[in-house]
């Protein structure tokens, strides 16, 4: 048969649509109305309040704006509880734009020291070409959060508030990129194998970039000083602080004892099994990101049993799919598309990650679970999107959503079974950098 389009062919295709008036009446409403609005299933919506039996927040909703730091703010949300409750605090957040100067330093270290490493391969070696396209990106995973936070440390945010640049990143990345590129191109060209005058070079290139995000985002403390009125009107003078002295007193949670669990059921990734994604990082030494591959219910089982034991879970997901933003809803039917086109949409979780259908996107804050019967019914979500949607930017994630769309959470080590915390100290298997399972640290 002919692979072109013929007019035969395309007169069938107009023959097919036009002799049914179905089509043509869904064709009347949706060159009118938004096509989610058309499929959205209403039933989902009536029976899905926010309500959940175990509710940990009463805090308002962080906004990272313009930005992809969704994995620092959701990270610093789950430190900030108990922060507040050391301090006897109402409101208090910890300053994501200080987090960010670092990680984009630290990221451009760890992108250059990877120019080097791969510099005697051709520019359009698939790992080159990923490296070069995805450069000074906003998004990250919980691995690079911690190493942070460890090397760092961390600072109020009236120390270190946002700036134009951190809450809209956009021009500022782009300057970045150009910076980093045209560092990679004289990298690339120096003498095959001398460290010593590539490890030169790149600190000059990394002036540079310090000097650019001073500019954009301000110069971090080395100091400063703390005090504060607590919600009992209260006055507390702790004196003058590093940001790590800071970090080791407010931060109670044992960053360095969490673990990322994944749910990868795609036939290449065993369970019980560690893994990471080539290049992915952002700390030099700073240890890999590592995935424990589990079962879906387990993993809904840890969080569930920690958000009852008084701790909110960080996790990762795929944000946009079966959601409706303004009333504040994730379910894995939310929209029934297949009703709206005649047809069926039948990839399942494997099949979406394989065809890059889905793949993480956002991170966020477990903060309640509805659980009736020991039957887990829906979740609740602290995002970082403000406080203008949903129930003041607490979002409800309906179970079945779970099962679809969340890809991996962090627990601590101690939580796991034994048989799985000993599959944590196997060498891990490294999937190549543009595997789906590496995908939040391309947030833009």
């Amino acid at each position: 048969m002919d692979a072109s389009l013929t007019s035969d062919d395309l007169e069938l295709l107009r023959k097919s649509f036009s002799r049914n008036p179905a089509y043509r009446l869904v064709q009347n409403a949706v060159t009118q109305t938004s096509v989610d609005d058309l499929a959205l299933d209403r039933e989902i919506v009536v029976r899905t309040d926010h309500s959940v039996s175990h509710l940990l927040d009463d805090w308002a909703a962080t906004n990272q704006k313009s930005s992809g730091r969704c994995w620092l703010f959701a990270g610093l949300n789950l430190l900030r509880v108990d922060a507040m409750r050391k301090m006897n605090l109402k409101s208090f957040e910890f300053s994501q734009n200080h987090v960010m100067f670092w990680d984009k330093l630290e990221r451009a270290n760890y992108f250059l020291e990877a120019v080097i490493d791969t510099a005697d391969r051709d520019v359009d070696d698939r790992t080159v070409a990923f490296l070069l396209k995805d450069v000074a990106n906003d998004g990250g995973q919980w691995n690079m959060f911690a190493a942070l936070v460890k090397k760092h440390g961390l600072v109020p945010k009236s120390v270190m508030p946002e700036t134009q640049s951190s809450s809209s990143t956009g021009r500022m990345n782009s300057v970045l990129r150009r910076l980093l590129r045209q560092g990679a191109r004289d990298l690339r060209a120096l003498p095959a194998g001398d460290l010593d005058a590539a490890r030169e070079h790149k600190q000059q290139i990394l002036d540079v970039v310090h000097r650019v995000l001073c500019l954009h985002l301000g110069t971090p403390p080395e100091t400063f000083a703390w005090q504060w009125t607590d919600k009992d009107r209260v006055f507390h003078r702790d004196g003058t602080l590093t940001p790590l002295e800071f970090a080791e007193r407010y931060v109670t949670l044992p960053v360095e004892d969490y673990v990322c669990l994944v749910h990868d059921p795609r036939t290449t990734s065993p369970q019980g099994r560690t893994f990471t994604v080539d290049r992915l990082g952002n700390v030099v030494g700073g240890g890999a990101v590592t995935y424990l591959n589990v079962d879906g219910a387990l993993m809904k089982r840890l969080a569930k049993q920690t958000i009852m034991a008084g701790e909110p879970v960080w996790f990762g997901c795929d944000v946009g799919k079966m959601m409706r933003r303004d009333i504040g809803i994730w379910d894995a039917d939310l929209y029934d598309l297949g009703a709206i086109y005649d047809t069926s949409f039948d990839l399942d979780k494997a099949d979406r990650l394989l065809y890059q259908e889905t793949a993480m996107t956002h991170a966020m804050l477990f903060t309640g679970v509805d659980v009736d019967e020991d039957t887990t019914r829906r979740w609740r979500v602290e995002n970082s999107w403000g406080d203008k949607d949903a129930d003041h930017g607490f979002y409800t994630m309906n179970d079945s959503w779970f099962d679809e769309y969340v890809f991996e959470i962090a627990v601590r080590r101690d939580q796991l079974p034994e048989e799985l915390r000993t599959a944590l100290d196997e060498d891990p298997i490294v999937l190549p950098a543009w595997d789906p399972m590496g995908a939040l640290a391309l947030a833009h």
